[in-house]
C-alpha cells in the first residue's frame, strides 16, 4: 500500500491538503493515532499518523515543531481530523511542506477508527503492487477467507479453514524469528517441517527492523501461498497497528515511573491497565539496545525475545529514548533465546539485554527495577540480571565508562606511565599479586622471577600508587582499578 491509495477509497472523504505526486508514493507499513505534540519516540518508520489536532494553538510554533517531530520518525503521511478547527490550520499545511510530509484531511463526522479499520481490513491487501496472479484462489474460497479475516476471525481458525477448502497442506504463520503466530492444526508437529521450507511469503509489507515481519510456511503451490498470504495481510498490519499502541501506552508509563515523586495509586493503576498489565502482580522490567541501530529496532527485539518467552508485557522506550519493558513475574531464562534474534542482525550489530529485580507493582520499587535493568544493560555481557550481580567484575561494569576510565586512570596512571618507560611491567606484576592472594612466593613463581625481585616490584608499586599492599582496603582498591576499562584500549582484565 502506497499513501496515495487513501485518495482513491471511495467511501471515505479524505482529502489531499499538500503533498506532490512522488511524496504520494510512500510505502505505507501501519497506522497509528496520536495527539502529543511530540509524538516521535512512539513511531515506527512508513506509518501513517492520524491526529486530531488537540495540541494546536494559534502562532504558538506548534505546527512546526510538530511536523519536526513526524519527520524525525519517518512517517509516510500526516491524516489530520477536521473536527476540532473546522479546518487543518494553514501553519500546519505550510509545515509539513518545508519537512515534505504528505498532508491529508479527516472531515469532520468521520471517526479515526473508520479510517483504521478501512485502511488495515479492507485496502491493504487489495492494493498491493505484488499481488497474487488471478486464479491463484477460486473466488468464493477467496471472499470466505477475505471474509474471515475482515470480521476478526482467528488466524488458527482461518489457515484450518485455508486447508479445508484447497486441500493445502498444513501450513503456518510465523514470526522472522520463528515464533508461531497462526497454524492451521496447532497441536499438530507438522509445524515444525513447515518452517523448513524456506523462508516463506512475506504477509503484508516488511517491517521497520529485522525483528519485524511475518510469513507464511506451507508446502502448498507457490501462487496460493501468495494469495493466502495476502488475504492475511490486514490482520499483520493490524497486529502492528495494535503494537504502536501500546508503545504509546508502555512510554506513558515510563513518564508516570520518571516523574518526580511518589505517584497517584490510581495514576499507576490505569497506567498499567491501558498497557494490559495486572496491579495485583510483581512485575519486572528489562532494558535493551543494539550496538550501532536505531532504538527502534531494540524495542522490536525486545518484544520479540518476551513474545518467544511467552511473557505477557509492554514495551516500549522510556523517558530518555532507550528501549524497555515491563512484564508481568519474572523474567525467567531469556538468554537460551538470544541467538534466534543475534542471527537476524548484521556483523557489529550486537543485541544486549539488562533485567531488573523483580518489584512489588507500586511505582517506587517499579522504578527502582529500571535503574537496576539500565545497569545490567551497562555491563560488558550481552545478557545480564541485576539481580544476579555477584563479584566485583559484574559490578563495575554497570558503571558508566567515563567513570571507571577516570578511576582506573587515577590509581594505576603513575604505573602506566612507569611502565611505558621500561622493560618490566608493574601493572603485570600487581595484578599477579593480587590473583595470588598476596603470597610472594607464588607469585616469584608464576612471573619466574626471584622472590626478593618480588618484594622489590611491590614496594615500587606502593611507592607510586601510594597504596599499601598488606592493607585490605587498598588491595580491594587497586583490583577493581584493574577491573576498569582503560579509556582506549578495553578491558585491561576481566577477571
Amino acid at each position: 500500500m502506497i499513501v496515495g491509495d487513501l485518495l482513491r477509497l471511495e467511501d471515505l472523504p479524505l482529502g489531499l491538503a499538500w503533498g506532490t505526486a512522488d511524496l504520494l508514493e510512500r510505502p505505507v507499513t501501519g497506522v497509528t493515532s496520536t495527539d502529543l505534540q511530540d509524538p516521535a519516540r512512539y513511531l515506527q518508520p512508513g506509518e501513517l499518523v492520524l491526529s486530531g489536532l488537540v495540541w494546536w494553538k494559534p502562532e504558538s510554533g506548534a505546527a512546526l515543531r510538530f511536523a519536526t517531530s513526524l519527520s524525525s520518525a519517518r512517517v509516510a503521511a500526516l491524516l489530520a481530523g477536521e473536527g476540532t478547527h473546522g479546518q487543518v490550520p494553514p501553519s500546519l499545511v505550510e509545515a509539513c511542506r518545508i519537512h515534505r510530509i504528505p498532508l491529508i484531511s479527516i472531515p469532520a463526522g468521520t471517526s479515526f477508527r473508520t479510517v483504521t479499520d478501512r485502511i488495515y481490513l479492507r485496502l491493504w491487501g487489495g492494493l498491493d503492487s505484488g499481488a497474487a496472479p488471478a486464479g491463484a484462489l477460486p473466488e468464493s474460497a477467496r471472499q470466505e477467507l477475505a471474509a474471515m479475516v475482515e470480521t476478526g476471525a482467528p488466524q488458527n481458525l482461518v489457515l484450518a479453514r485455508a486447508v479445508a477448502r484447497l486441500g493445502l497442506p498444513h501450513c503456518a504463520v510465523l514470526s522472522v524469528a520463528g515464533r508461531v503466530i497462526a497454524a492451521s492444526d496447532p497441536a499438530s508437529d507438522a509445524t515444525a517441517p513447515a518452517t523448513a521450507a524456506g523462508p516463506g511469503v512475506p504477509v503484508g509489507a516488511p517491517g521497520a527492523s529485522p525483528f519485524d515481519g511475518w510469513y507464511l510456511h506451507t508446502a502448498g503451490p507457490t501462487a496460493q501461498a501468495r494469495s493466502l498470504a495476502e488475504l492475511l495481510a490486514p490482520a499483520a498490519l493490524g497486529a502492528r497497528s495494535r503494537d504502536s499502541e501500546l508503545r504509546s501506552s508502555a512510554a506513558g508509563l515510563f513518564d508516570l515511573l520518571a516523574a518526580s515523586g511518589t505517584a497517584d495509586r490510581g495514576d499507576f493503576s490505569h497506567a498499567l491497565d491501558r498497557c494490559a498489565l495486572p496491579s495485583d502482580t510483581p512485575l519486572t522490567t528489562v532494558a535493551a539496545r543494539i550496538d550501532r541501530a536505531p532504538t527502534a529496532w531494540a524495542v522490536d527485539a525486545l518484544g520479540e525475545l518476551l513474545r518467544l518467552a511467552g511473557a505477557r508485557f509492554t514495551a516500549g522506550t522510556d523517558e530518555r529514548g532507550e528501549a524497555a519493558a515491563v512484564l508481568a513475574g519474572p523474567a525467567g531464562e531469556l538468554r537460551p533465546l538470544l541467538p534466534r534474534l543475534q542471527a537476524l542482525l548484521g556483523p557489529g550489530h550486537v543485541l544486549r539485554i539488562g533485567v531488573g529485580p523483580v518489584a512489588d507493582p507500586a511505582v517506587p520499587a517499579l522504578r527502582d527495577s529500571l535503574v537496576g535493568a539500565r545497569y545490567a544493560l551497562a555491563s560488558a555481557d550481552p545478557y545480564a540480571d541485576a539481580a544476579g550481580l555477584d563479584s566485583l567484575a559484574a559490578l563495575l561494569a554497570g558503571i558508566p565508562a567515563q567513570v571507571t576510565a577516570a578511576y582506573r586512570d587515577r590509581l594505576l596512571g603513575q604505573l602506566l606511565a612507569n611502565d611505558r618507560g621500561g622493560s618490566v611491567s608493574l601493572v603485570d606484576t600487581l595484578a599477579v599479586f593480587l590473583d595470588h592472594d598476596g603470597s610472594w612466593a607464588r607469585t616469584a613463581e608464576a612471573l619466574h622471577v626471584h622472590v626478593n625481585t618480588v618484594h622489590y616490584r611491590v614496594r615500587r608499586i606502593e611507592e607510586l600508587t601510594g597504596r599499601s599492599l598488606a592493607r585490605l582496603a587498598d588491595r580491594t582498591d587497586l583490583r577493581a582499578a584493574l577491573l576498569c576499562p582503560a579509556r582506549e584500549d578495553g578491558p585491561f582484565r576481566s577477571k
